[in-house]
């Protein structure tokens, strides 16, 4: 009986063995692997992974990453860590720490290819009796690289006491995939009909292999059946990812546009320093997580008001220094701004660093939340977009709702009859520029979490920006977000056979092509720059 037979029994019996001979066993499998031959090596490894020793498992892992030694003076089993020329090692059993030594003083416990392959079994194997789905659903998995007769004989027995359904579809797979070697014909079909529409890169490949050389017609055009079938589902993914891209770029491109589509569409102002007041609110989440490193799952709670705040700022001094002498001359603004924007990026080079600098993502925007086998959402892209969708309704109501809003329309569609009524036009000029900046501050803080900060970093957003605003409609921010969303996904559409910087461009003649069509854009509307 093969020693994975054993495991089998070690898992199913009705009485398992005392912990006396758990240990027992465990500690005879143990002195096994400092045997120079393979053999007994292979011996010492079934017994391990029979004992139902806890730490089973964990040791055999040690094993496999090349971690197990011998101390040569007392033969003890310890674990090392290579640290320089030396090696830190700590006792295998117990875990306790035994200090730093020499590498002359320890005996590495060596492996062949067979015994690798032995282990990565055992290993998966133990790993289906663990009470954490996921440890189980990785063992599972583990066995679908490299499957075993004998394990998967294990996995059938396990099915039925299998609860949880991810682990309950890998366990079907792999058995599936076994099921396809069977003599019976009928024991193929079913085994091909379980694997039509998995997405698992081991059922299209065991699917590949009986579509070539199946052992009669009948298996071969079911298995060629399964794997269009496939190959469907794996377009349809494709698509939805290529579309989760394109939306998230979108995202990106609607918080870099929506506060120029207050400066630029409802005040006129060519603000060419929109891109380093966004590099500013990325710098301020620095900051921020600077001065809490502690907390950084809580830091972007803190850095979006404050990157509102100081971009803000920024742009209420700039309008109040510079653009309100300049109401009326768009081109000698773009100049003005565009010696704002080198003053605001010299001043980071020279206070911060001339280099990026690095922000963390917090642990509640790492990883990707996994649909299937082929297609995983990034979690940081997926809070972009509900972030710049949040932005955008904020703005809405700001404007609709308050009566800053209520002023900024009336100024920017008549501003001598605004003044008439008693709006304090230069007031509102001043909060109108503040507000845009503000929320240029927020999409920085956005896009420190996607891209790298450092000081060019708006000059990378600032042509994408006009380039929406101008698209959509000047001063509309229903025009903003139907153009931001609609350039991303078109980007991301063409990249794949056009290139980055190709679809770029394509991108551009388009909006100059429509722009020829439509001056004023998808959803035209009324205001300052339109009448000047």
């Amino acid at each position: 009986m093969s020693w994975l037979r054993l495991i089998l029994l070690s898992l199913l019996l009705a009485s398992p063995l005392s912990h006396a001979s758990d240990n027992a066993i465990f500690d005879q499998g143990v002195e096994r692997l400092k045997d120079s031959n393979f053999n007994i090596k292979l011996q010492g490894v079934e017994a391990i992974a029979t004992s139902g020793h806890p730490d089973a498992a964990r040791l055999l892992g040690h094993l496999l990453q090349g971690e197990l030694f011998y101390r040569k003076q007392d033969q003890k089993l310890v674990i090392g860590i290579k640290d320089g020329r030396r090696y830190q090692i700590a006792d295998a059993l117990s875990a306790e720490a035994l200090g730093i030594v020499k590498k002359r003083e320890l005996e590495k416990i060596r492996l062949n290819n067979q015994l690798r392959g032995q282990i990565r079994s055992a290993i998966a194997t133990l790993n289906l009796s663990n009470p954490d789905a996921s440890v189980r659903l990785d063992g599972v998995n583990q066995l679908l690289d490299k499957p075993d007769p004998n394990a998967v004989d294990v996995v059938r027995k396990q099915l039925a006491k299998e609860s949880d359904p991810a682990v309950i579809e890998a366990m079907r797979t792999l058995i599936a995939l076994e099921d396809l070697k069977a003599d019976d014909t009928t024991q193929v079909l079913a085994a091909i009909q379980q694997l039509s529409g998995d997405l698992r890169p081991a059922a299209r490949n065991g699917l590949r292999y009986l579509a070539e050389q199946g052992a009669d017609k009948q298996t071969t055009q079911a298995a060629r059946k399964a794997l269009a079938a496939i190959e469907t589902k794996l377009q349809l993914n494709e698509l939805t990812e290529t579309l989760f891209f394109g939306l998230s770029l979108g995202s990106v491109l609607v918080l870099a546009a929506i506060g120029l589509a207050i400066t630029f569409g409802v005040m006129g102002v060519i603000n060419m320093a929109h891109g380093e007041l966004i590099m500013l609110g990325a710098y301020t989440t620095y900051i921020v997580q600077l001065l809490m490193p502690n907390h950084i799952d809580f830091s972007l709670f803190v850095a979006v008001p404050a990157a509102f705040i100081v971009s803000g700022l920024v742009g209420i001094a700039i309008e109040r220094g510079v653009i309100r002498f300049l109401y009326g001359r768009p081109l000698e603004t773009l100049l003005a701004t565009f010696g704002i924007s080198l003053i605001l990026q010299q001043l980071v080079r020279t206070a911060i660093s001339a280099q990026n600098v690095a922000v963390e993502n917090p642990s509640w925007m790492s990883g990707s939340l996994e649909i299937n086998a082929v297609l995983s959402l990034t979690y940081n892209r997926l809070y972009i977009i509900f972030f710049a969708l949040l932005v955008f309704i904020a703005l809405q109501l700001v404007l609709k709702k308050t009566a800053l809003g209520l002023q900024v329309r009336a100024v920017s569609q008549n501003r001598a009859m605004a003044r008439a009524m008693g709006v304090r036009s230069a007031w509102v000029d001043a909060m109108t520029f503040g507000l845009g900046s503000g929320i240029a501050g927020i999409a920085g803080v956005a896009l420190s979490q996607l891209t790298n900060v450092g000081p060019n970093l708006g000059q990378a957003y600032i042509i994408d920006s006009f380039m929406v605003v101008v698209f959509g409609g000047v001063g509309n921010l229903w025009g903003t977000l139907v153009a931001g969303m609609s350039l991303g996904v078109a980007n991301k559409f063409i990249e794949p056979w056009a290139g980055a910087v190709l679809a770029k461009i394509l991108m551009l003649v388009f909006i100059i092509l429509f722009i020829q069509k439509r001056p004023r854009g998808l959803f035209p509307q009324k205001g300052r720059a339109v009448e000047g």
